[in-house]
């Protein structure tokens, strides 16, 4: 409801898709359900903290119950924390790995099943450019995101045949709420690039659409991704060069909290 699903879910529902939308927030999930009210899709709403196991099964099991199984499943949901990683919060690091990896795997593994039985179906990991390039000051944020393009990546092979597919897809930088005040500074003074999410989310229904394995979305970053997995030493030079300018941001960032 925050982020890149609050484009999505209007796009995919005038595809007349029927939409399970997964929040924390029972509010923000009515809410974005009422803006889609006059779509011609059907709308379910299931309030759901994605890392507790009770409430992945209750939402699957709504699903399931609601039309017979499930099609597409998105993980979107995420956490990220910027910090140097010596001063990061213990805390922090649990709860990024809980909501980007293990909570989006066991999603997959409660919906796997269904899929496999009907024949057809596709897993869509929402992953990020930091996952193809480990960005200082975002160590956990990225090993998250290494970890989910190695999941996307083993699963599409595992799965070779069943008829059920696997989609990693890979933005830069949106500009959404999800995003703390520092990376838009870092964005206005040119650290970064960021695209609107409405882009962002045409570029999903897309690749879902052709059933593309993987899609890396904005340039030059897609072609930095590509080069850090043959020759990571050029990449490396590059962003060595931005360090000193992150460690300053997020000791800015501490003084203002």
């Amino acid at each position: 409801g925050g982020g890149i699903g609050q484009e999505l879910s209007p796009q995919l529902a005038n595809r007349k898709a029927r939409l399970c939308l997964l929040d924390r927030d029972q509010e923000t999930g009515d809410r974005l359900a009422h803006e889609l009210k006059k779509s011609p899709a059907e709308i379910l709403t299931v309030q759901a903290d994605i890392t507790r196991s009770e409430d992945r099964e209750r939402a699957i099991n709504r699903m399931t119950q609601a039309w017979g199984g499930i099609d597409i499943l998105i993980n979107l949901a995420g956490v990220m924390d910027f910090t140097r990683f010596d001063e990061a919060d213990p805390g922090i690091i649990q709860r990024i790995l809980q909501v980007n990896v293990e909570a989006p795997m066991q999603l997959v593994r409660y919906a796997l099943p269904s899929m496999i039985e009907q024949g057809r179906g596709r897993i869509v990991n929402i992953g990020s450019m930091f996952g193809s390039i480990g960005f200082p000051c975002f160590a956990a944020y990225s090993a998250s995101k290494f970890a989910m393009r190695g999941f996307s990546q083993a699963l599409r092979r595992e799965l070779a045949g069943s008829g059920v597919g696997v989609s990693y897809i890979s933005p830069r930088a949106v500009k959404t709420r999800f995003n703390p005040p520092v990376i838009h500074r870092m964005a206005e003074l040119g650290m970064m690039r960021m695209d609107e999410p409405q882009w962002v989310a045409q570029k999903i229904v897309r690749a879902i659409e052709k059933e593309k394995d993987e899609a890396y979305l904005g340039f030059p970053e897609g072609l930095f991704a590509r080069i850090n997995a043959i020759l990571p030493r050029l990449v490396d030079a590059a962003i060595v060069k931005q360090v000193p300018a992150l460690i300053a941001f997020t000791e800015r960032g501490r003084k203002a909290t």
